[in-house]
């Protein structure tokens, strides 16, 4: 429903940042499909079907970290965008358009599932029956290597604590420009009527409550995960999915929870932040209920 809306182009936003918000919502998407209920729901409750078989169970395990990354870069590009805007006028002129939305998107899409090939080496069959495949069992021998430490400690840079470090780095000197620029245009309207208003003070307020609204929860529901991570492989902490009072256990599944939580806000942010957006999601909901008034009209005459 988000991209329906943001795609039709009546939310009063810019080209570019209509695009970075349908890229965030498009991955978001894909990571309640394939991360939540693929991976979370269908291969749990039907353990039997074909998403048990090896090679099917090797790419939904790839797809869960290409998702979960494409959502991460694209609320990262999203960021940059919006502090490109604000800091680095001479710059916007050229960087935010359309047309580098989509090929930003692009390049990071392609990076990250290059990235994370060797994924797809990292299960090994958890049985075999009759010469068939059956389910995904972690290969101790990659993950033991020095190759699959390395390849989880940098998952765990790149994707986790190098995007909230980008976050935050923008996000401040986005604030900073914010302020300084607010004061110095207080000092040359001090003269004007006080009670006239500043429709451009007043548009990069709303796109700010946009921007830090985004960015913030995601930080937000991440950070439990993302300190559980970093401190299981400090501590060489293992636990098994059966002990449920297990801390390691505890902690481990509710930072997934939060994470892929952080996949169901931005809707929500976009209605309480975006008059015109909450205005698009009416229209949008009342539809098939006309649709049906119509209908039922055509029948009766």
């Amino acid at each position: 429903m988000t991209i329906v809306i943001l795609c039709r182009g009546n939310c009063s936003l810019s080209e570019c940042i209509s695009t970075y918000m349908v890229a965030m919502a498009a991955g978001d998407l894909l990571v309640i499909l394939i991360n939540v209920m693929i991976y979370y729901v269908f291969s749990y409750h039907f353990p039997h079907s074909f998403l048990s078989h090896t090679p099917v169970c090797k790419f939904i395990i790839y797809m869960t970290v290409i998702t979960f990354e494409l959502s991460v870069w694209f609320t990262v590009s999203f960021t940059f965008d919006r502090f490109v805007i604000i800091c680095c006028p001479k710059f916007k002129r050229i960087y935010c358009t359309k047309r580098t939305a989509v090929m930003v998107m692009m390049i990071f899409s392609t990076m990250i599932f290059t990235k994370n090939i060797p994924v797809l080496f990292a299960y090994e069959p958890e049985l075999i029956i009759n010469n068939f495949q059956w389910g995904c069992l972690a290969n101790l021998v990659y993950f033991s290597s020095p190759f699959g430490v390395a390849c989880s400690w940098f998952h765990s840079v790149w994707c986790i604590w190098f995007t909230f470090t980008l976050i935050i780095l923008f996000n401040s000197l986005t604030v900073r420009q914010i302020l300084v620029t607010s004061r110095a245009r207080r000092a040359l309207r001090s003269h004007n009527n006080k009670n006239q208003s500043d429709s451009e003070m007043e548009n990069r307020r709303k796109s700010i409550i946009l921007l830090f609204t985004v960015s913030g929860s995601f930080l937000l529901l991440c950070l439990t995960a993302n300190v559980s991570f970093v401190i299981t492989r400090m501590t060489n902490t293992t636990y098994y999915r059966a002990d449920h009072a297990s801390p390691a256990y505890l902690t481990t599944e509710t930072g997934a929870m939060l994470k892929h939580l952080s996949s169901s806000t931005n809707t929500c942010i976009y209605t309480a932040t975006q008059r015109k957006f909450r205005e698009e999601l009416k229209k949008v909901l009342k539809y098939p209920w006309a649709l049906i008034a119509r209908l039922s009209k055509m029948l009766q005459h």
